[in-house]
């Protein structure tokens, strides 16, 4: 991963300073004397929302691999309402949870919860959203974020026919009219994934092989608050009258998630711009292989998607809760890049990879992770 270093801001999690010991809450036994039984323990799991396939998958993933290991969980939704993940955890503190691990909402809210786990020793592991401005963040899991960015510049360029699948000079010169979106401007991966996307892409805007047409390129002009996909398709109705509305063509357009590409590709097929891609869709990334997104993928559609597989992330979060309970600290393998304002916070980042029509079959099929059933039916 190209090393950057920003201040984050937005995202979810952390980790209290002190371990685990001693009387009231947090006491079940891990921390720094170690060697508590998982059955007399249990873990606060904190998710942002239910309406995205994604998270959902990542709660049940976290739930029954904690469950597996002999822990009680305590699974929370918060509606991506921030009031609601926040009183959630304050009860979960309350009723003395041994560890929580949070996929925040947003990344500056949870500092007095944080500080009460703290105090009262209960570690918190931040999930795959980095939460900024306190100290009281001990570890992050997640996935390398600056290269999905590059992977989804990387799968735009493969579609427009700039580069092929395997990195190399495809021919195609352009000019191509593309269209940037980016994701929640409080998660602080939203910031990571267009950093890595716009790295891969400034080369070809700055030869004139791709045009933002718009002229939209800073992070808040294409930004999408909570990742909504009407947002989106509202933006992008917006894109198409203001600026294509001299008969130019959209050819492609980098989307940071399944639910923001779903509510592009509407704006496009109400537009006139067909119903695939063979028929005049742009070329239309995405992230999280959505099962509607992937079914979109196999029916030429959406271009592509990232694969993060949760299940990965679930047990990386597992095995670092595992650690902390007890005594020992999680491994890491970054601790240069995510520095939340105060502190640069040891870090565990997974893999992701790029899903085309082409290998549906084997990232995502032949893993288990969708059946052939739900690609055919976009349905879980």
């Amino acid at each position: 991963m190209k090393s950057i270093r920003f201040v984050a801001l937005g995202g979810a999690l952390a980790l209290g300073l002190t371990a685990c010991s001693g009387g009231g809450a947090g006491s079940g036994g891990g921390g720094e004397d170690g060697g508590g039984d998982p059955a007399d323990m249990t873990i606060g799991v904190a998710m942002p929302t239910e309406t995205s396939e994604r998270w959902i998958a990542d709660g049940n993933a976290v739930k029954s691999q904690l469950e597996e290991a002999g822990y009680s969980v305590d699974l929370q939704y918060a509606a991506d309402d921030i009031p609601t993940q926040s009183q959630q955890i304050d009860q979960m503190i309350t009723k003395g949870v041994d560890l929580l691990i949070v996929a925040s909402i947003d990344g500056t809210a949870l500092a007095n919860q944080l500080q009460a786990a703290a105090d009262a020793g209960i570690p918190v592991i931040a999930y795959d959203r980095l939460i900024n401005g306190t100290e009281n963040v001990d570890f992050y899991v997640t996935f390398d974020n600056y290269n999905v960015g590059v992977q989804q510049a990387t799968s735009l360029l493969v579609g427009l026919g700039i580069l092929n699948e395997d990195g190399s000079e495809a021919g195609a010169t352009g000019p191509f009219n593309v269209e940037l979106f980016a994701g929640s401007l409080d998660d602080n991966n939203a910031h990571f994934f267009y950093q890595g996307a716009m790295d891969t892409l400034q080369p070809y805007i700055d030869n004139g092989t791709i045009v933002v047409k718009s002229g939209q390129t800073g992070i808040e002009q294409v930004a999408t608050l909570r990742w909504l996909q009407e947002t989106a398709q509202k933006r992008m109705e917006d894109l198409l009258t203001s600026t294509y509305s001299d008969g130019t063509k959209v050819n492609g357009v980098l989307s940071p998630y399944d639910g923001i590409s779903r509510g592009i590709i509407t704006a496009l097929q109400n537009a006139g711009y067909g119903d695939s891609i063979e028929a005049g869709l742009p070329i239309v990334t995405g992230q999280d292989a959505e099962i509607a997104s992937v079914k979109l993928i196999n029916d030429g559609v959406q271009y592509s998607t990232i694969f993060k597989d949760t299940r990965k992330l679930a047990e990386q979060a597992v095995t670092s809760a595992e650690a902390f309970l007890e005594g020992d600290e999680p491994e890491a393998n970054n601790t240069e890049d995510y520095d939340n304002g105060v502190k640069v916070v040891p870090s565990f980042l997974l893999e992701s990879d790029i899903v085309y029509a082409d290998n549906i079959q084997s990232l995502l099929i032949d893993s288990g992770y969708w059946t052939e059933e739900q690609v055919a039916s976009g349905q879980a």
